[in-house]
């Protein structure tokens, strides 16, 4: 897909996720959650710790969770959010 025709939009990154990226929220171009997420490790590969964090995190995409669905198969919005929410204490 060319690159003016891949959807545009938000990765937000909470409380570990966000000390790991060193951001709060930063853009993503991806057609699918796993291509966003891997554009992000590839952002951060200077902080290995983002990598580890990322792969215990759980993901919202335009308000809705994930939970167990393969990655590959999560379409991604023009103008969309993914929020990246790491395990937190207690819940």
């Amino acid at each position: 897909m060319e690159a003016s025709m891949t959807p545009a939009g938000t990765i937000r990154y909470w409380a570990a996720a966000k000390a790991a990226a060193g951001t709060a929220e930063e853009l993503y171009r991806a057609t699918t959650l796993a291509q966003a997420l891997e554009q992000a490790r590839t952002r951060h590969a200077d902080r290995p710790r983002f990598a580890r964090v990322l792969a215990h995190c759980s993901f919202l995409v335009d308000g809705t969770p994930v939970g167990r669905r393969d990655h590959d198969a999560i379409p991604l919005a023009e103008g969309g959010t993914v929020e990246v929410l790491p395990p937190f204490a207690g819940g």
